[in-house]
């Protein structure tokens, strides 16, 4: 196929009542490319730093260019992929492809679970960063020993505000997305910039490195702690926006993999250097108690807070203001993108129909509203950044091993098919890039993976009560190819349930739980390869 055809020899055939009609491609390569980054740089990097450091110490500088190294892999796999089925909603398509109805429906379910919940999330990170101005929007309640910041009455009105004004932007159409996005974008940038070189200029003291307690207090785990619960893998999430919206984007053979992989390059860049500025500008005062403790005045938000201790308070400013807008321009690009991935559900035919239906802007608008209004339920039971964070980040990081897997079925089911994208190394990337994924699900700890299980089962209780009542059910083949995905969740659930990461038993070490790790990815990974569906019944 050409690169630049808009759907590709595996898309959903058109089915009556559906209205799958084609989505207009007006996205070039500088705005997927600022869409890809604005979908990382959210409220994860305004609160990495000093999370990460807390649980890693100066190795916290290493925490960002791992995860990146780990998120380039997955990249990777992704780019092919897109370039080569360039269709919105991707990332739920391609397990469907390879794997058939049933796989593509578990796995749909979680990655839309995990993508339909970020807005909610960057506006209530966006509102907490606001009380600096507006104290009313939030306030603290407690919860057993600790206290978390939720929202007030009037806060919740906001929020909804806030969500509308996602939707109408979503509507409007994505030219309109495309260019608030990008002059945002440079905005953040800018700030990110600022913060970085400020930083560097007014305190730069190399020996909070070494000193209080060494360069490694916590050792590895620290550091493997820090990627998966410091924020520095919910600060990656959002890599795979090109992809997501690669049905309008122009010339995506070229474009989803550039974009993709430029995106996560500059944006780990510049978050290393953030994590640099940050530890080597702490005042002493601030490490007394050493890195597990390390504290100051303000530190709710650390950048901000490290900049008035510095006397920068014309940076406190711009960071406060930046505090809102780069959490609020996140969401706004994930309120686009759950939008597409409920669209792909639709063409799978693992989601009501109607989400796929166009307006004449060429937007799956039933999908827009669909995810605002789960969005505003959410505030509910979720009403603080903090309740959040963990169920948003254990949704993302299950559903990226879904795309290696995909891929490495799909190299032999279809191995003339016109990549403009093709990954070297035969199987090594797309099995590297799964173990890393069930690396960062592990390392999440049991406490997050049994939520991760609790999402799973709904999701697949959903599916199996869809097809009781179906007229066409899944056939016997497409069980079979789905054979792998339930090993993959147990395996991953018993391995977490005894590893030594938040809320397991340590009845596996540390370095043991490595090699159970890499058995459990080789197994499944084998298994998805072998019971994938014949070549006849792809797509």
């Amino acid at each position: 196929m050409s690169a630049d055809n808009s759907q590709s020899g595996l898309d959903a055939p058109d089915r009556p009542g559906t209205g799958f009609e084609q989505m207009h491609r007006k996205i070039g390569f500088g705005g997927l490319l600022f869409a890809a980054m604005a979908s990382m740089i959210g409220s994860g990097w305004l609160f990495g730093p000093l999370n990460a450091a807390k649980y890693a110490g100066p190795l916290a500088i290493v925490a960002w260019p791992l995860a990146a190294v780990l998120f380039g892999l997955l990249a990777l796999c992704y780019s092919e992929l897109g370039a080569m089925f360039p269709v919105s909603g991707g990332v739920v398509r391609f397990p469907q492809y390879a794997f058939g109805q049933v796989a593509g429906a578990v796995v749909g379910w979680i990655v839309y679970v995990g993508a339909v919940t970020f807005p909610a999330i960057e506006v209530e990170a966006a509102l907490q960063y606001a009380t600096n101005y507006l104290p009313w929007l939030t306030h603290k309640v407690t919860e057993g020993d600790t206290s978390v910041v939720v929202l007030t009455g009037p806060g919740f009105g906001v929020a909804a505000l806030m969500m509308v004004l996602f939707t109408i932007i979503n509507l409007y159409g994505v030219q309109v997305f495309v260019r608030a996005n990008n002059a945002i974008m440079v905005f953040k940038l800018f700030v990110m910039f600022a913060v970085a070189v400020a930083f560097f200029a007014t305190a730069f003291h190399v020996d909070r490195l070494t000193d209080f307690g060494g360069f490694a207090p916590e050792g590895v785990s620290g550091l493997l702690t820090a990627i998966a619960s410091g924020g520095v893998a919910f600060a990656f999430t959002g890599f795979q926006q090109p992809v997501a919206v690669a049905g309008e984007v122009t010339n995506p053979g070229r474009n989803v993999p550039r974009a993709m992989m430029w995106g996560l390059a500059i944006t780990s860049l510049l978050y290393c250097l953030l994590e640099l500025a940050f530890l080597c500008g702490l005042p002493t005062e601030a490490l007394a108690q050493g890195w597990a403790k390390v504290g100051f005045e303000n530190d709710f938000g650390p950048l901000a807070g490290l900049a008035t201790l510095l006397g920068l308070g014309w940076l406190a400013a711009l960071l406060y203001i930046d505090a809102i807008v780069s959490p609020a321009d996140c969401g706004l690009n994930w309120a686009m993108m759950n939008s597409r991935i409920s669209y792909g559900m639709a063409e799978n035919g693992t989601a009501p129909a109607a989400l796929a239906r166009l307006s004449r802007r060429g937007v799956p608008w039933i999908g827009v509203l669909v995810g605002s209004v789960i969005g505003l339920v959410l505030f509910l039971p979720f009403p603080g950044w903090q309740t959040f964070v963990g169920f948003i980040t254990s949704a993302a990081v299950l559903s990226y091993g879904t795309g290696p897997i995909a891929h490495a079925a799909l190299r032999r089911q279809l191995p003339d098919q016109d990549r403009p994208f093709r990954t070297l190394g035969g199987d090594l990337v797309p099995f590297l890039a799964f173990y890393a994924a069930n690396l960062i699900v592990f390392w999440t700890g049991w406490n997050t993976v049994e939520k991760l299980l609790i999402a799973a089962a709904i999701g697949i209780v959903l599916f199996v009560v869809q097809q009781t009542r179906a007229t066409e059910r899944a056939g016997r083949e497409q069980w079979i190819a789905a054979g792998w995905v339930l090993p993959w969740l147990v395996g991953l659930g018993v391995i977490s349930y005894f590893g030594t990461f938040d809320g397991g038993t340590k009845a596996l070490s540390f370095e043991w739980s490595f090699v159970a790790v890499l058995v459990l990815s080789a197994v499944v990974y084998a298994l998805a390869v072998r019971t994938r569906l014949p070549r006849a019944l792809v797509g």
